[in-house]
């Protein structure tokens, strides 16, 4: 296994995004990126010396050149290296013979072109290391820093760009120009974007751990394309939750097929993204499908909250609106209270006798005649103490009136209303159109963020009080951890498949409840388990090579008689001579037949990406038909498993129903941890546990079907 790379502080990244003195290598006018990165940092007024080195010219963007860092009098931070990619570790040595700290590499031709550039990408890292540089890239346009208006950035940047709270990480070099454009044209504030290239040294986690100490930051946005490294990010998830900065995450791939080899329902259940989703949510990291919803969720964050809860006022001038908003409300999970009496009367003094109050609350087109009109029935409508917070429907003007004055004032009442209001007021625009100069404008000077349109909007309220309820319920209790730090002693064989027999009784020696059963060998054998284990019983054959034993005629059940027994033994054989001849019979194992109950999955696979991941599931033969499943990676605490109980689309069937009694929940946690608990200390060489079915009456559980399967590494 590569080992990790060290990871780059905090304090380090502060010094690389922050250069007193830039050197742009290689800068050419026949170049644009040269010209991009040197026009960029001119025109948002960068304030130190910028450098134009190239040993072939004499002046480069109207500016003396210097043909080598050597000769550069001053001390400089920051090199910008655009050389080809042959010549790229002769500057790093060059850089690092001159002092300079800081590198961005924007030249391609690395790693993500094959083994030869990989090659280039270690060594030029090998000697930035050895000197105590900090690496940007390759292959990445450089750095945006909004805050102090430093743009060491290889594609065009226009004026203004809006200082705010988002930043933003991306491992992507063009999108990062579209994400400026898109928050341009929605006029969110960022505070630092990245364009990660091919981290070599900084990784985007780094990036993440510095804005999560970045006073100018309130949200995180990531565009990831690869979890390059799981622990960190789950390291830095963590600490942004504790810290309140909420990570809203664009991660691509959902039709990536997975890799997974685990021959189990789970493996078929349980897709690569799937795993993802899950275990975003599991880090209280937002998960979006679009660039729209990545930047209008995270302006939303930064800009307004926190949420106290999912009961929403609405304020606007349109009855359509109101009906959009309703649909979406109901899609979200968002409440819509009733007023409260006193808003009621309130609001009937104020609106026309032709309008109908209720929530979401329509002002009518009346808005016309009393411009006002809104901003009075807003006023009573934040006092209203049955809402956690209120959304405003309004959308900026376009173009500026001949007298701007009238709206000034009443823009400027509204941002006083929202500042004053004791729940959060969203403003949100009818749609996500661009924001128009004069919408710029105003918004400032009213102090205001327009959260979208209704349909990214809505979904960035949603997304936004999940965060906030995520936060709030972040259990004091730890993840279960293996009892013990060593490995677990496991007697028998670890390879292939085991047989259900050697299953159950590694699940038995770890108090996991098992359905009674003995190992037969012969029909007398198996009439003696029966009569011993009660009738009507089951019958199972017993092969590590035959893992789905019902795909074979491999399962008997409902045996009421011992003559039954006898004949089932037989069939069992002659099933197996049948389909599997090669396979090797351990026996059949015979278990009493148990009556109807609640069947569940429980299964723990091992992911590639994140480790040991455990699986809820409706049991029996129809897991795969329904698809109905809760995941999280491990270790888990028992409330974690609640949950997953509870997300289940058949949940009410724990509650009861026709007569069945309801699942102890408490006990069915306590069993389904024990489950994880082993599979952790069995570790990397397990490869799939799986119960299917774990039967579930009130509190009686058992596991009626064992399956694992052990990693053949």
């Amino acid at each position: 296994m590569e080992q990790q790379a060290p990871r780059v502080s905090p304090e380090r990244l502060h010094a690389l995004f922050h250069p007193r003195s830039i050197a742009l290598v290689g800068a050419t006018d026949k170049s644009r990126w040269s010209i991009n990165t040197f026009q960029n940092l001119k025109t948002f007024g960068f304030p130190g010396p910028v450098y134009c080195v190239n040993p072939n010219y004499e002046t480069v963007h109207g500016e003396p050149v210097v043909k080598r860092l050597a000769d550069i009098p001053e001390p400089v931070d920051l090199a910008y290296i655009m050389v080809p990619t042959q010549r790229v570790y002769a500057i790093v040595e060059e850089a690092a013979a001159a002092g300079i700290p800081n590198l961005v590499i924007l030249t391609a031709g690395f790693g993500e072109v094959g083994e030869e550039g990989l090659r280039l990408e270690r060594e030029v890292l090998a000697l930035a290391r050895q000197r105590g540089m900090t690496v940007l890239g390759p292959n990445g346009n450089g750095f945006i820093n909004v805050t102090a208006q430093l743009m060491p950035y290889g594609l065009p940047l226009l004026p203004p760009l809006k200082r705010g709270p988002v930043g933003i990480v991306l491992q992507s070099g063009a999108l990062a120009s579209v994400a400026v454009a898109l928050a341009q044209a929605r006029h969110i504030g960022l505070s630092l974007l990245v364009s990660m290239g091919n981290e070599s040294m900084i990784a985007a986690t780094d990036v993440i751990d510095y804005l999560i100490e970045d006073e100018a930051t309130r949200v995180i946005a990531l565009f990831l394309e690869a979890i390059r490294n799981p622990d960190d990010l789950r390291r830095v998830a963590r600490k942004a939750l504790e810290r309140g900065k909420p990570i809203v995450a664009l991660k691509i791939g959902k039709s990536e097929l997975s890799a997974r080899v685990a021959r189990a329902h789970t493996g078929a259940l349980v897709g690569d993204d799937a795993i993802n989703d899950a275990v975003f949510r599991q880090l209280g990291i937002i998960r979006v499908s679009s660039l729209e919803d990545l930047l209008t969720t995270a302006g939303l964050l930064g800009y307004y909250g926190p949420f106290a809860g999912r009961r929403m006022g609405v304020v606007t001038p349109s009855g359509g609106a109101c009906d959009i908003l309703s649909d979406r409300a109901h899609e979200e999970g968002i409440a819509l209270p009733d007023f409260a009496p006193a808003a009621v009367q309130r609001l009937q003094s104020i609106l026309p006798p032709f309008s109908t109050i209720h929530n979401p609350l329509d002002v009518t087109g009346y808005i016309v005649v009393d411009r006002m009109l809104m901003q009075r029935a807003l006023e009573v409508v934040v006092q209203d103490p049955g809402f956690d917070f209120i959304l405003c429907l309004l959308d900026p003007p376009r173009v500026a009136p001949p007298q701007p004055e009238p709206v000034l004032e009443q823009y400027g009442l509204l941002g006083e209303t929202v500042r004053s209001s004791p729940v959060p007021v969203v403003v949100m625009a009818n749609t996500s159109i661009d924001i128009s100069p004069f919408g710029r404008a105003l918004a400032d000077h009213a102090g205001l963020h327009f959260a979208g349109g209704m349909e990214h909007g809505m979904t960035a309220i949603g997304n936004a009080v999940w965060w906030h309820e995520t936060r709030r319920s972040a259990s004091g209790e730890q993840p279960g951890q293996a009892a013990e730090a060593a490995l677990l002693p496991v007697s028998g064989e670890i390879s292939g498949e085991w047989t259900e027999t050697e299953a159950r009784a590694l699940l038995q020696a770890h108090d996991i409840p098992v359905v009674p059963g003995l190992l037969a060998t012969n029909e007398q054998e198996a009439v003696e388990a029966a009569r011993k284990l009660g009738l009507p019983v089951v019958l199972k054959i017993q092969s590590r090579d035959i893992l789905h034993k019902s795909d074979i005629g491999g399962v008997l059940l409902r045996l009421a008689t011992e003559d039954d027994v006898r004949r089932g033994f037989a069939a069992l054989l002659a099933n197996v001579r049948r389909h599997r001849p090669e396979a090797r019979i351990a026996g059949v194992l015979v278990t009493p037949m148990r009556p109807e109950g609640i069947e569940l999955l429980v299964g723990v696979i091992r992911d590639g990406v994140w480790g040991q991941i455990v699986t809820v599931a409706p049991g029996g033969i129809w897991v795969e038909v329904f698809r109905d499943r809760s995941v999280r990676v491990l270790p888990v605490t028992r409330d974690d498993i609640k949950k997953m109980l509870s997300e289940l689309r058949g949940a009410a069937l724990l509650k009861g129903s026709r007569g069945r009694p309801a699942a102890d929940i408490e006990r069915l946690a306590e069993v389904i941890l024990r489950v994880t608990l082993l599979a952790q200390r069995l570790g990397d060489r397990l490869e799939a546990l799986e119960i299917n079915p774990l039967l579930v009456s009130g509190s009686n559980i058992e596991a009626l079907d064992v399956l694992i399967t052990w990693n053949g590494s």
